[in-house]
């Protein structure tokens, strides 16, 4: 499934924001679910606890994770062919998107969430060449926001990356 272009615009114009620390409440995709929560700057565990999830965003968080997994050793040791990259950005973009449409948060686990989807459609952008960042930078800053994610959210079984 596949967000109509405005509003995956509109997503990552958001994202972004957030996660230069700017409010963009007006231009939160999740702001009439949500209503106008305060937004947190960085990322925060829940009373000392980790944020819950749902399904679409186990299942995609766990599709880009066995992805990374796959190409680990390479992106290490900046291995990857621009190809590679290329398509590893594309299916962390896809993946993000269905997150963005499909995931249904309580309000402040979702503004935590901003912060690690701005961070994997920028390394999304990277990995494609779609920005000044190296393609290696985007693969390691992807594998970083992996692991984040699972610092941060309950996902049952889930790894870090090496």
């Amino acid at each position: 499934m596949s967000l109509p272009r405005t509003l995956l615009s509109c997503a990552i114009v958001t994202l972004f924001a957030l996660s230069a620390g700017y409010p963009a409440q007006a231009a939160d995709p999740h702001q009439g679910q949500h209503g106008s929560a305060v937004k947190p700057t960085k990322l925060v565990l829940n009373q000392g606890k980790k944020w819950a999830t749902d399904e679409p965003l186990r299942k995609n968080m766990s599709a880009i994770r066995t992805a990374l997994a796959a190409k680990h050793d390479a992106i290490e040791k900046g291995a990857l062919k621009p190809a590679e990259y290329q398509a590893l950005g594309k299916l962390v973009e896809a993946r993000v998107a269905t997150i963005v449409a499909e995931c249904k948060l309580a309000p402040a686990a979702d503004a935590n969430l901003h912060h690690i989807v701005a961070d994997l459609i920028a390394s999304a952008d990277a990995m494609q060449g779609k920005s000044a960042t190296k393609p290696a930078m985007g693969a390691a800053r992807t594998i970083r926001s992996v692991n984040s994610y699972g610092q941060y959210f309950d996902h049952p079984g889930w790894k870090p990356l090496g």
